[in-house]
């Protein structure tokens, strides 16, 4: 449903743009797939509380769907193929069921609690379990940041280029990819110091049941906070450490 709606307005050429009051861009597809996603849900699950990007909400006791109709709006007006609808199933603030549907990747990864984390890797193949890296220190690691320029903004910048200076490589892959590729074991650190809980509500069952870690930039559990990091869980607490603000 929500991929139907997604693919047929990506890259079309009548694409309505607007800007929101926190100057990030929205699309038409944006609003008419958490449209869709909304109406389905209160179909089918009417005793839910929802929250989403576009259609706003509140943190709510009991179930609750968190919802991105389309995460990486700017990839998507764009162009970029990076953009996917995230869905988490949230019970008392803490999300239990996670899903990333990647459509013009061609990908999908799920989760939920106690069940492991999964993919696949084009349409029609096999799921297949996935699984953190084993890695076990900053100087063989992987680290994907969304924008340098957000971490400057957010007075996280000098901690970044520290960070940067500890790791292996450093690479700006971004948005939902960054930590599904933390689940996967081919990424062990992404972070971004600005998230919504529409952001990241749905990642963290994934990266968690992969045997990753996810919190906020101070070690906080949960889609809250404001900030996101996940890692393999190895080098979660030498992570914070290094993106600490004195």
């Amino acid at each position: 449903m929500a991929h139907v709606i997604s693919v047929d307005r990506f890259r079309a050429l009548d694409l309505k743009i607007e800007t929101k009051p926190d100057r990030t861009p929205v699309t038409d597809a944006d609003r008419a797939v958490e449209q869709a996603l909304r109406a389905a849900l209160r179909e089918s699950r009417p005793h839910d509380r929802i929250l989403g990007e576009e259609y706003g909400g509140t943190r709510e006791p009991g179930r609750q769907w968190i919802l991105d109709p389309i995460d990486g709006t700017a990839n998507f007006l764009r162009g970029v193929p990076v953009w996917g609808t995230l869905i988490a199933l949230a019970v008392d603030g803490m999300p239990v069921v996670g899903v990333v549907s990647a459509p013009a990747l061609g990908r999908r990864w799920w989760a939920a609690r106690g069940e492991g984390a999964w993919t696949v890797d084009s349409p029609g193949a096999d799921a297949r379990r996935i699984r953190a890296s084993g890695v076990q220190t900053l100087a063989d690691a992987s680290v994907s940041y969304n924008s340098l320029k957000g971490w400057m903004e957010w007075g996280r910048g000098p901690q970044l280029l520290s960070l940067a200076e500890q790791v292996w490589r450093t690479r700006g892959y971004g948005e939902f990819w960054s930590y599904m590729m933390v689940a996967e074991g081919t990424v062990d650190i992404a972070g971004e110091p600005e998230m919504q809980p529409y952001d990241n509500a749905a990642l963290i069952p994934i990266v968690e049941e992969a045997g990753g870690r996810f919190s906020s930039f101070d070690g906080v559990a949960g889609p809250w906070e404001g900030t996101a990091l996940a890692t393999n869980g190895l080098l979660h607490d030498a992570t914070v450490s290094a993106i600490s603000v004195a």
